[in-house]
């Protein structure tokens, strides 16, 4: 089908990945008038990392009226942060009112991507042993695609169930096992006090103690939901003011809003009665260093007396045990890696060769980096979503944004009938130089964590250091000169 769009031309476009990202696109592609694209997703339904992601307990750190589109906001969400089972099927429910579900390809997940310079078009090879060709290429992965397994001595030696968090095992009963959960981060933070409501006995490995902030989230009443139903204003207005906070409340860069936000955590550990647990859990880096963290049950959780927490490195894993670097032993039926994701590789984490051979892994060596987020020189026709430097607020909104900015590319490309557009290196290399001089005005940024926003190279590569409205403005400016072109 030729739309209205594609000029003289019908043009394919792939799209790698079916969560929000890939939806967002493949919804505005539609209402552009493009048809002739696919979703390709290496999982057996849309959802991305809600699909995934499943381990007890796993619910959204952005308040839930802003954590849908704006075209399709949903208005009874149950609670102010959502669960996973609730946002799934708010993405099922997009993709099928919308259309999208023919247009996906699932269970085939995307192994290299090719760019051909003779042909102009790309080579998405699969898992399958398959290969779509695709004119445009947009990645919607996101940065939570390679999982982080710990290397640690003997741990493919366990003989027991052992899984990471975002594969959860539902099929495992925990009930009455000694269960042993390595890492105290995002998902940790989340599942462990469901975990030790089940099993008889958790030990929890704390490398480094995180910042966990209480959250409003009694769930809403049924008065509050009717309201909420038939007042669409109602839940506009929560939308808004969720908005507006995240906009104006900003720790990362406000010391004094810092500092109190450090003072409540310490006053939500106060909650643990054990003197000694409560000093291990109490960080020694500033609020946003890490990724900031949510839960109202974490630390009351270390006051029942089947939860333990270990503070001493592993030293190995044996066929039924950890072993810490004081020599203590503990027996574990079950062992669960809460590492999280890698989230600095973004599109690396599949092999990509643009023009003249470029490897996306050579281009990206100092770190991850695009222009605006969304485009990379020597890569064309490629665009991406969630990409380098854009992590701020509400990722839902933040797509949106992007999802509208990569379109007026596709419509350029189509009614100029071009071959390719190309960001001009030069310009992404000012861009990124700049970038890194705002990153480093954040100070908790620069507290010498490293791992979950920075590269090997010490790059923060994740986060966008302004507020979400500033990128906004930035990418609301189209600038075709900022493009190398080539004709049909």
């Amino acid at each position: 089908m030729t739309s209205k769009n594609t000029g003289g031309r019908d043009r394919r476009i792939a799209i790698m990945g079916a969560g929000p990202g890939g939806l967002c696109m493949g919804i505005k592609l539609r209402e552009a008038g493009f048809e002739n694209f696919v979703i390709l997703e290496r999982g057996g339904q849309v959802g991305g990392t809600w699909n995934h992601n499943r381990y007890p307990g796993c619910a959204c750190d952005i308040p839930s009226h802003l954590y849908s589109f704006s075209f399709e906001i949903k208005r009874d969400w149950s609670k102010p942060y959502a669960p996973q089972p609730e946002i799934l099927e708010y993405m099922e429910g997009v993709a099928e009112k919308y259309g999208l579900l023919p247009f996906c390809r699932f269970n085939n997940a995307v192994k290299r991507a090719v760019w051909d310079d003779a042909r102009a078009k790309w080579s998405v090879h699969l898992e399958s042993g398959e290969i779509e060709e695709a004119d445009v290429l947009v990645s919607a992965i996101g940065m939570f695609n390679s999982i982080v397994l710990p290397e640690i001595e003997g741990i493919d030696d366990f003989e027991g169930t052992k899984f990471h968090s975002s594969q959860w095992r539902w099929d495992h009963s925990l009930e009455g096992e000694t269960v042993g959960v390595i890492g105290a981060a995002a998902s940790a933070v989340q599942l462990v006090p469901e975990v030790a409501k089940t099993a008889g006995q958790v030990h929890v490995f704390q490398r480094t103690a995180n910042w966990v902030l209480p959250k409003e989230d009694d769930p809403y009443t049924d008065e509050q939901l009717e309201h909420f139903r038939n007042d669409p204003s109602a839940a506009l207005a929560v939308r808004e003011a969720i908005f507006d906070g995240i906009e104006t409340g900003q720790a990362f860069y406000d010391g004094g809003v810092r500092d109190e936000v450090e003072e409540t955590v310490r006053q939500a550990i106060g909650v643990v009665t054990d003197p000694l647990v409560r000093e291990k859990l109490v960080p020694t880096h500033m609020w946003g260093c890490k990724r900031p963290l949510f839960s109202n049950d974490y630390y009351a959780a270390f006051n029942r007396p089947n939860l333990e927490l270990v503070t001493d490195g592993i030293e190995r894993i044996t066929a039924d045990s950890i072993v810490t670097a004081d020599g203590e032993e503990r027996k574990i039926d079950t062992l669960v890696l809460a590492t999280g994701f890698s989230s600095i590789e973004f599109l690396s984490a599949i092999d990509v060769t643009g023009r003249n051979g470029l490897d996306l892994e050579d281009a990206w060596k100092d770190g991850a980096q695009a222009y605006m987020g969304m485009t990379t020189a020597g890569f064309p026709n490629l665009f991406m979503l969630y990409g380098p430097n854009t992590n701020q607020g509400s990722l839902i909104t933040m797509i949106e944004w992007q999802v509208d900015h990569i379109l007026r590319h596709l419509q350029r490309i189509a009614q100029e009938e071009l071959a390719w557009i190309d960001v001009k290196s030069d310009l992404q290399i000012e861009y990124n130089v700049q970038m890194q001089k705002d990153i480093e005005a954040v100070v908790p940024w620069m507290d010498g964590c490293n791992g979950y926003y920075r590269s090997a190279s010490g790059r923060v590569v994740t986060q966008w250091p302004k507020n979400m409205t500033a990128f906004k403005d930035m990418i609301s400016e189209f600038n075709p000169g900022a493009y190398e072109t080539e004709p049909l």
